[in-house]
């Protein structure tokens, strides 16, 4: 937790996540990433150099079955107030709509339902449990699918809705949170969507991994020419818009 705690204190300084008197809410999906997260923001929001308060939503996607119990009691030792908020999202993406891509519409969803319950609930920064090598997928995605240089960005004004969302693990490797999610032993929640393993980031992630064999630095060397990319506007010290 350490070095991640460390990658949290660096992502804020470098793109100004959190400022003082914020009211963050960790979006809780159950899965490793986003519970290793709010380990980390539960910890950072101690020694902090400008205090913000801290609280988590899960969303109920209306697919069974889905277990929050763990993750309720995470958040009573981590004292952070819990919110879970029943939808249907999964059965309409899944059942209504039969989307035979149904990530996009997924994301578009939650990402509304998420912004409109902070919204209502006073709080101004959504974090996210995304992290470097779900930016670096993002990349090979938006590069192979659909022939641009895209990421999203750490840092993302939601227009018009007074809430920015943050991903304070951006700089963190996925074999990290791993590593820590089994070493905090937290409650990681079986994802019930039956996409889940077979998608196009699926893809992207084992490609990566083969790149990684035969180039072993390159996921630090992609998330440097990320940084240093400030002319195609996909990272700055500014917020963006994914």
């Amino acid at each position: 937790m350490k070095r991640i705690l460390g990658a949290v204190r660096r992502a804020d300084q470098d793109f100004s996540m959190i400022a003082p008197g914020d009211r963050v809410a960790v979006g809780l999906s159950g899965g490793k990433d986003s519970l290793v997260a709010l380990c980390a923001l539960a910890r950072y929001r101690d020694f902090s150099p400008r205090p913000f308060s801290l609280r988590a939503i899960t969303l109920t996607m209306g697919l069974e079955p889905f277990d929050l119990a763990g993750v309720r009691r995470l958040c009573d030792q981590l004292a952070v107030p819990y919110d879970v908020v029943e939808t249907s999202i999964g059965r309409v993406v899944f059942q209504q709509r039969a989307e035979k891509n149904p990530c996009a519409l997924c994301a578009r969803m939650r990402r509304g339902a998420l912004v409109g319950w902070c919204a209502q609930n006073g709080v101004n920064r959504l974090a996210l449990g995304h992290h470097r090598d779900d930016a670096l997928e993002t990349l090979l995605l938006s590069m192979f699918y659909e022939g641009r240089l895209h990421t999203f960005h750490p840092v993302t004004d939601l227009a018009g809705s007074g809430v920015t969302q943050i991903r304070p693990l951006i700089y963190v490797a996925e074999k990290e949170i791993i590593g820590c999610a089994r070493a905090l032993r937290l409650p990681v929640v079986p994802s019930p969507c039956p996409a889940a393993g077979r998608t196009a980031r699926r893809d992207m992630k084992e490609l990566l991994n083969q790149v990684c064999r035969t180039i072993p630095g390159a996921r630090d060397q992609m998330l440097s020419a990320l940084k240093n990319a400030a002319q195609y506007g996909l990272w700055d010290s500014c917020s963006g818009k994914d």
